[in-house]
């Protein structure tokens, strides 16, 4: 007599939940001017927004540096903030405005970029549409770089 084979039942499988971009914003006013304080506001605001309607993007910080020069990184608390958190493997993107809020010196500039570029971080600097993460950008980002260098001057 033949045994009779045996259904094996096999859990169906959950869904994996996709791990969520996590994305970061970096805004910078250089004075306090009431001006650049409702510019400063607005960035928080608007970028709050955007990251939260993102369903695949998770909200990390909006770092804001308020009233300092871009020339220094090391001069900007939140900025160095960011970049810690970048080397800690906590943010994946980080938006800013342009590239003259990100940085007033081409070479902190270009070497920040590259620094975040070995971590994995991109950077998208809205005003130029630029991505750090598309080689096609470099040149254009050196550019770019260098003119918000030389508006600082």
């Amino acid at each position: 007599m033949r045994k009779m084979p045996v259904a094996k039942l096999i859990a169906p499988t959950t869904k994996q939940e996709i791990p969520k971009l996590r994305v970061a914003a970096y805004c910078r006013v250089s004075s306090n001017s009431a001006d650049q304080r409702n510019s400063f506001a607005t960035q928080e605001r608007v970028y709050t927004k955007y990251i939260a309607e993102k369903q695949e993007w998770e909200l990390v910080d909006i770092f804001a540096d308020e009233g300092l020069s871009g020339m220094k990184a090391d001069n900007r608390p939140e900025f160095q903030r960011m970049i810690r958190m970048c080397e800690l493997r906590q943010i994946d993107l980080i938006l800013t405005k342009s590239i003259a809020r990100f940085s007033r010196n081409m070479r902190e500039c270009v070497a920040t970029i590259r620094r975040l570029q070995t971590l994995g971080v991109r950077v998208f600097f809205e005003k130029e549409g630029i991505d750090t993460s598309e080689p096609r950008n470099e040149l254009l980002f050196l550019l770019m770089a260098t003119i918000a260098e030389e508006e600082s001057n």
